[in-house]
């Protein structure tokens, strides 16, 4: 079978291994709750006319208007699709 008889992790369990900065991957701090949140995008780059669901990642003040940064698919081209990140206003932005 390809790639079966080779262990990459040289048998270390993922949870015992270590991260470049040389915290291991169970000692991260996680910290507050994560700021993630799923939401309908309107307008999407691809201008097809339907939401689409995103993630919402953090939200910014500009001009006295809110934008959140949100990641969500678009086609991109004729037959593919792929992700767009984008700060956009919070009107175009709808909770799941």
């Amino acid at each position: 079978m390809a790639g079966g008889m080779v262990k990459r992790g040289s048998g270390i369990p993922l949870r015992d291994r270590v991260r470049t900065g040389g915290v291991p991957l169970g000692a991260a701090p996680l910290g507050p709750r994560c700021p993630a949140r799923h939401c309908w995008v309107a307008d999407a780059v691809d201008g097809d006319g339907e939401k689409r669901p995103g993630l919402l990642l953090e939200w910014r003040q500009r001009d006295r208007h809110w934008e959140g940064l949100v990641v969500y698919a678009a086609r991109l081209r004729p037959h593919g699709w792929g992700l767009v990140q984008e700060w956009l206003p919070a009107e175009l932005l709808t909770p799941v």
